[in-house]
């Protein structure tokens, strides 16, 4: 448990040092991915309004009409994001991997992103 515990504020830890050097605005908002074992969650947010502009989550299995694996549902959503804000005049963003590393599923929301046309 205590190693659990420990990973947990490791991650916390690294999230805050990116927080501090990672800004959202009106044209170029903050991208912020949290996964859990089960689900992403990917949202859009203006961090000088404090609002969330678009938001998006996958939902594990068979609830979800994305088929394939965990990491082709997050490269998918992130292609339906980037769609999405495309149609309300996103073309750049800020991308916040909220303390996990950048491999796997968060890697592959922000290729979905890319492929999407959205710029980093």
């Amino acid at each position: 448990m205590k190693k659990t515990l420990s990973k947990k504020l490791n991650r916390i830890r690294r999230h805050k040092r990116v927080r501090a050097k990672v800004l959202g605005a009106d044209k170029r908002p903050r991208v912020s991915v949290f996964k859990s074992n089960r689900h992403i969650f990917v949202q859009f947010i203006d961090d000088k309004s404090g609002k969330t502009i678009l938001s998006s989550k996958i939902v594990s299995g068979k609830k979800s009409k994305i088929k394939g694996t965990k990491t082709e549902k997050a490269m998918k959503i992130g292609e339906t994001l980037a769609e999405k804000a495309k149609e309300i005049g996103v073309k750049a963003i800020v991308f916040d991997r909220g303390g996990f590393k950048y491999h796997g599923r968060i890697k592959a929301v922000a290729d979905g992103l890319r492929k999407g046309g959205i710029k980093f």
